[in-house]
């Protein structure tokens, strides 16, 4: 792929930013849009161009990229007279980096290919750290050949890059890693809440846990923030709880049976209503400890 192609940018929020200013470095023209122009301005400081619409970015660029919250967020900028996919010359290649559902995946795809473009779905892990370092996992789902041609892209924002299959594969590949947290952060935050009830140094304690049969990234990377009263969120409470819904329903659509996933999204709920769906996934710690 051209060393300076020119990429479009939509969904500029904490991980995206990072994403997208790693573009810029490389340097590459970078197009922006968000909804919330104020959350773009560091971007534009270091060279991006704003575009007040969809539209704009989509006929600025030979490469659309998309992070942002929801599926029907997703549906709403690719699909209609002002979506990506109307806009957007032949040829393009878009990429939803948004963690959505794998049917919408497919169905992307399938209207880009109709219209002349290329569609992949390439949802990541990392959190707002792998964002930052440029160390994300992603997770690539659409044509090989289309995979093989945005990798030079793909490759500035994450090092662990799999091509998991065709269009929607990236997303039910997602869907694991999300139920296999689900469950993983409920572990993470008894045993913090554990080691404070039995009067333990929960800093300590980690230090013998993490590198045993018990590590994860999660208990290596949100653990110490919990024990230092640091809920920012590197990810969302609220957009976790999306992802879990997503996943319970693509689960019971091929009849499988995850309690750890459905007892994971009824704690996150009752988290969300304590006030704290803008919190981080960690947070959950508050839940149980209530």
């Amino acid at each position: 792929m051209n060393q300076n192609k020119a990429v479009g940018f939509i969904g500029t929020g904490v991980m995206g930013k990072s994403m997208a200013a790693h573009l810029l470095k490389a340097g590459h023209p970078v197009h922006i849009y968000t909804r919330t122009r104020e959350k773009a301005e560091e971007l534009l400081s270091k060279g991006a161009v704003w575009r007040s619409t969809v539209a704009e970015v989509a006929k600025a660029s030979e490469l659309v990229i998309t992070m942002v919250g929801y599926p029907s967020d997703v549906e709403e900028i690719y699909f209609g007279e002002d979506g990506i996919l109307e806009n957007a010359e032949k040829g393009t290649y878009v990429i939803d980096m948004t963690t959505s559902s794998p049917q919408l995946a497919e169905k992307i795809s399938n209207s880009a290919r109709e219209l002349g473009l290329h569609g992949l779905d390439a949802p990541v892990s990392g959190g707002d750290v792998g964002a930052r370092e440029a160390k994300l996992s992603i997770m690539v789902g659409g044509e090989k050949e289309d995979f093989e041609a945005v990798l030079p892209i793909l490759k500035l924002m994450g090092q662990n890059i799999v091509h998991q299959g065709k269009a929607g594969a990236g997303q039910h590949t997602k869907m694991c890693n999300q139920i296999a947290i689900a469950s993983g952060m409920i572990g993470v935050c008894e045993a913090v809440i554990y080691a404070e009830k039995a009067g333990l140094d929960p800093s300590t304690v980690l230090k013998s846990i993490e590198s045993g049969a018990a590590g994860s990234w999660s208990l290596s990377n949100l653990a110490p923030r919990i024990i230092n009263g640091n809920f920012e969120p590197g990810f969302y409470v609220k957009h976790f709880i999306k992802d879990m819904k997503i996943a319970l329903e693509s689960a019971e659509d091929m009849g499988l049976l995850t309690p750890g996933l459905k007892l994971a999204k009824d704690l996150y709920e009752e988290l969300a209503e304590m006030g704290e769906e803008n919190s981080g996934t960690h947070a959950l710690y508050k839940r149980l400890k209530r």
